[in-house]
């Protein structure tokens, strides 16, 4: 049996993450300011801002004056080192953003698609075009880029072979979706994406152990333990959607019968409207974003019974998934994200608290927070796209840890 031990290597390397993910919150900060805030020696932070001073990755932001002493230089992200495009794949629409290297978007497109519609070339097509209207938008070209983020909806058994469950045509053909690219990518799926959008962006600074629950058009688990993202064996880890939730319940469309996301995703939403009120005309909204959307404008006041009652009953369902979460992985926090979530969360997250606290064991949930995720915009662009930059630090040798592999 071999046992992966950390070289000094990997050690340099993981300090050299904790100086940036600290410079990327601070926006500016000295290098003393840096050794405070990630616990690392004085020595070693000069190494590291040598390194990354050196790579073209951080830059001298200019001098600060003290009470005592000689001006003290800070640094910040060096944004002119390239650009970084973070692309969501989602069922109903393409998102690109284009991000500069110290991760602040500069433009972004959206393309809408047919949820109905998966053909490879189809979501290839729209991948491209999505990339080269963001671009554009940004005065970017393909020569600023330093990497390409790619988030495909559906899981994965291995990188780049095709989920079992749910699968999206496009991971058969990953070698086309590079050639259109023509550009350094890797491919990730969207829970892996939210979990690190949410460790660089938010609860992450402050929760070691988190997990971030995805609602759309599919619902997942982006899950962080002790600071690390959670990818299993296979990089499966965090399909929870098609975990049970009721013996014999609703049939999914992964082919089971009563996963999580036959209740919580936004069809399960729709038919739970529809089982409480058939004729109810939200029910028959074809579009999965609009009947989301007209579900919130229903909760204005005066707020339709039976929309309260979707609410009311959705809560319950996601509030008992959530607490088998809280079972196994007993985290500090739990943020919702997704275009549900941020829709429906403010309605959602009161009820879902005390359910979780009901049915969670012992006391796992009596410290648990649970919110809207406080990371806004697109996560799962921001998050593919610092998965992107992780690749490129790799590419150019400053990161040899903690960082996929390419495609």
């Amino acid at each position: 049996m071999s046992i992966n031990r950390r070289t000094s290597r990997d050690i340099r390397s993981e300090s050299r993450l904790d100086v940036l993910h600290a410079l990327l919150l601070a926006g500016e900060a000295s290098r003393g300011d840096l050794a405070g805030v990630t616990g690392l020696s004085s020595a070693t932070v000069a190494t590291v801002v040598s390194d990354l001073l050196e790579g073209g990755i951080v830059t001298e932001a200019g001098l600060t004056s003290g009470r005592v002493g000689r001006p003290t230089t800070t640094l910040r992200l060096n944004g002119n080192r390239g650009r970084i495009v973070g692309i969501d794949v989602a069922e109903t629409y393409v998102r690109a953003v284009v991000f500069d290297a110290a991760l602040d978007e500069r433009a972004s497109a959206e393309v809408a698609t047919d949820e109905h519609h998966e053909e490879t070339d189809y979501v290839i097509d729209a991948i491209v075009l999505a990339l080269d209207t963001a671009l554009g938008r940004a005065g970017a070209t393909r020569e600023d880029v330093l990497g390409v983020g790619v988030s495909l909806p559906g899981g994965m058994q291995r990188w780049g072979a095709v989920s079992v469950v749910v699968p999206n045509a496009t991971w058969n053909h990953i070698d086309r979706l590079r050639e259109r690219i023509d550009l350094p990518i890797v491919v990730d799926n969207p829970l892996k994406a939210i979990a690190t959008a949410e460790l660089w962006f938010g609860e992450g600074r402050r929760n070691a152990s988190m997990i971030t629950v995805n609602l759309g058009t599919g619902v997942g688990a982006g899950i962080v333990l002790e600071g690390t993202i959670l990818r299993g064996a296979t990089n499966f880890a965090g399909e929870w959607g098609h975990s049970l939730l009721s013996l014999d319940g609703r049939e999914c469309r992964c082919g089971r019968r009563g996963c999580v996301e036959a209740y919580v995703g936004a069809a399960g939403i729709q038919r739970t409207l529809g089982a409480i009120s058939p004729e109810h005309p939200l029910a028959a909204v074809p579009m999965q974003r609009e009947f989301i959307g007209a579900l919130a404008a229903a909760l204005a006041p005066p707020a339709d019974p039976a929309v309260i009652e979707t609410i009311e009953q959705t809560a319950r369902y996601l509030g008992s998934a959530i607490a088998d979460l809280v079972a196994i992985v007993n985290p500090e926090m739990i943020a919702l994200t997704g275009w549900t979530a941020w829709a429906l969360g403010d309605h959602l997250v009161p009820a879902v608290r005390r359910r979780v606290r009901q049915e969670a064991p012992g006391d796992s949930a009596a410290d648990l927070a649970i919110a809207v995720s406080t990371v806004r915009g697109n996560s799962v662009a921001t998050g593919i796209a610092t998965i992107a930059l992780e690749r490129f630090l790799g590419d150019v040798g400053l990161v040899t840890t903690r960082v996929p592999t390419a495609l």
